[in-house]
């Protein structure tokens, strides 16, 4: 039985069949700090409906074109990830840009393009890792080496990423996304726009993040009937799966007390399952099983 429930989760738990009713064109940037406190959210709505939706990111570009090297910006940017960690409980350091200031931010959104070539969900992967050296530990993700560093880290072809982010195929892939938030007016991020298969029906566009019924709502409106809840796996499996998560994460996907996340983490730190890793805001937990 062990066995059967780690296998229904780390296989496609989160995803299901490649053929969704709905996809989902959510809006980025890898420097927004609101777009890293959605993935508690994001998470939950995964795992627990993901076999309903597919997600497409976009890149917006509202932060690759930013006036970099002006201490007046790298102040309100610091303020804006106090602010956004502080309410979130999902951790960004704003003393990155005093101490290690992204000088490109440009290159990084063509980096995720560059892993995207190696197929989505390496992108997917490729940008939470950039998320988590940035956020957490105040590396210049426009540092090429870096960029490196997290393709290797999700395992990718790392020759192929260097020769791919060079390529005019990763800059036009941007370049596509740029028309798209264009074109889709979209302002603010992040910004989810949900689509049913009817290709006539516009989308549902949700600017910011909100609780999780709002999504759920979003859901069940788009599906021509219920969806059903797909149940939690095991914490350990969910773990396992996503390397390394906020408690913040475990929070809103388990429905537990803070007390209740330090408990049950606290159980898997005896097994030596889990590290701890310490951040500014908030805890942070690396699978070591």
């Amino acid at each position: 039985m062990r066995e059967s429930n780690e296998s229904k989760f780390t296989s496609p738990h989160c995803y299901g069949s490649e053929k969704k009713p709905i996809e989902v064109y959510m809006f980025v940037d890898p420097l927004c700090p609101e777009c890293w406190a959605l993935e508690p959210t994001l998470k939950k709505l995964l795992i627990e409906y993901g076999r309903y939706f597919s997600i497409k990111h976009v890149l917006s570009g509202r932060l690759a074109t930013l006036n970099m090297g002006k201490r007046q910006n790298y102040e309100n940017i610091a303020d804006l990830w106090e602010k956004t960690a502080s309410r979130s409980g999902m951790s960004c350091d704003g003393n990155l840009w005093f101490e290690n200031p992204i000088s490109s931010p440009h290159l990084a959104s063509v980096a995720i393009k560059a892993a995207e070539l190696q197929g989505r969900k390496a992108g997917i992967r490729f940008l939470r890792k950039l998320q988590e050296v940035l956020f957490l530990e105040k590396q210049n993700v426009s540092n090429f080496e870096v960029l490196k560093d997290c393709a290797k880290e999700v395992g990718l072809d790392v020759v192929e990423f260097v020769s791919d982010i060079h390529s005019d195929s990763a800059a036009k892939a941007f370049q596509c996304d740029l028309k798209i938030t264009s074109e889709m007016d979209v302002q603010e991020i992040p910004t989810l726009v949900f689509f049913n298969e009817n290709i006539e029906d516009e989308g549902i566009k949700v600017t910011g993040y909100y609780p999780y019924e709002i999504y759920e709502q979003i859901l069940e409106e788009m599906l021509p009937a219920k969806p059903e809840r797909a149940p939690l796996p095991p914490l350990e499996y969910f773990l396992k799966y996503f390397k390394l998560v906020a408690s913040k994460e475990i929070s809103v996907v388990y429905d537990m007390t803070d007390s209740e996340v330090n408990k049950e983490m606290k159980k898997l730190q005896l097994k030596q399952i889990a590290e701890y890793v310490p951040a500014k805001y908030g805890n942070f937990w690396r699978y070591s099983g």
